[in-house]
């Protein structure tokens, strides 16, 4: 059992929970998740790693409620325990291996696009905790939809918010944003987009025209988080991949994204599954990944 040490509502239908995990919180770097079950028979959620604190052992995580299983989730609070917490999986972010000295010469853009807010946060922080400054594009419906902007602030170099409705911050979508900072005479050298799919998308079809290096995240499609069930299956360039086996993050330009919505619409449904399947034969799934953590 993994001990809630706080929870706390961010929005609506979005939810934080700090979780007593050490030893995944002495293993995990930026761009990796954890699979969690919150009680004996709940269902395996797989969820990207929010934020760790090493010296505690704990481990913070955000969750949007879509279904029964993360609807369920809301009634843990500080004090109750998640059943299963394992972790760290999936690979870490590039930079991560990269020479730090290297990295303060490179100018990098972040882009969150609603709940990505979360995933994009450790990866800023380690940033700021390595001495690079980077700017950070902060995306939402609406006003009360913006998450972490406190946290975000902390850590970025320059934090710009937009909303769609122009409710808080700037207005309209993040490309809108990336457009005004080249139109303004910034450039940068490698952009990280994390958000809903079709956000990602559109970000890479701008940076692509703008020759920006961009990198996504492709854990909105994780179904199972371990390459057995092949939700997460993509095509990256002329490859086959699995988002929680050889991801989650790769190149956004050799993503073909109108393929993995496609998928994404087709996997909800038990015909579909069964369709994909026999389509796909051998490479439907992408066999086991390595499981870790507190297990």
């Amino acid at each position: 059992m993994y001990k809630i040490l706080k929870a706390e509502k961010l929005a609506e239908n979005i939810f934080e929970w700090e979780v007593e995990a050490p030893r995944v919180a002495s293993n995990c770097e930026p761009g990796q998740f954890v699979i969690v079950r919150a009680f004996e028979d709940s269902e395996r959620i797989p969820l990207t790693i929010c934020d760790y604190d090493r010296e505690k052992g704990s481990i913070t995580i955000v969750v949007q409620v879509i279904g029964e299983g993360t609807y369920k989730m809301t009634s843990l609070k500080a004090g109750d325990a998640f059943h299963d917490f394992v972790g760290p999986l999936g690979k870490a972010s590039e930079f991560v291996e990269e020479d730090v000295e290297s990295l303060k010469n490179k100018k990098f853009l972040f882009v969150a696009g609603g709940l990505g807010t979360a995933p994009v946060y450790p990866q800023v922080k380690w940033m700021h905790e390595h001495g690079i400054d980077v700017d950070v594009i902060v995306g939402a419906k609406t006003k009360d939809l913006v998450i972490m902007e406190e946290e975000m602030k902390a850590v970025a170099g320059n934090l710009y918010i937009t909303t769609d409705d122009g409710s808080y911050g700037r207005s309209g979508m993040v490309t809108k944003v990336v457009e005004d900072l080249y139109a303004e005479g910034k450039t940068y050298d490698i952009c990280v987009t994390i958000g809903p799919m079709i956000m990602m998308k559109f970000v890479c079809l701008l940076t692509k025209k703008l020759g920006l290096h961009t990198i996504v995240s492709m854990n909105p499609i994780m179904v199972d988080g371990t390459g057995m069930c092949g939700a997460c299956r993509l095509q990256v360039g002329d490859e086959i991949k699995f988002a929680c086996v050889d991801g989650p993050e790769f190149d956004g330009h050799l993503v073909d994204f109108d393929q993995a919505m496609k998928r994404q619409q087709m996997y909800k449904t038990k015909e579909g599954r069964a369709y994909l399947a026999a389509k796909e034969g051998d490479t439907h799934h992408g066999g086991c990944g390595q499981c870790g953590g507190d297990k």
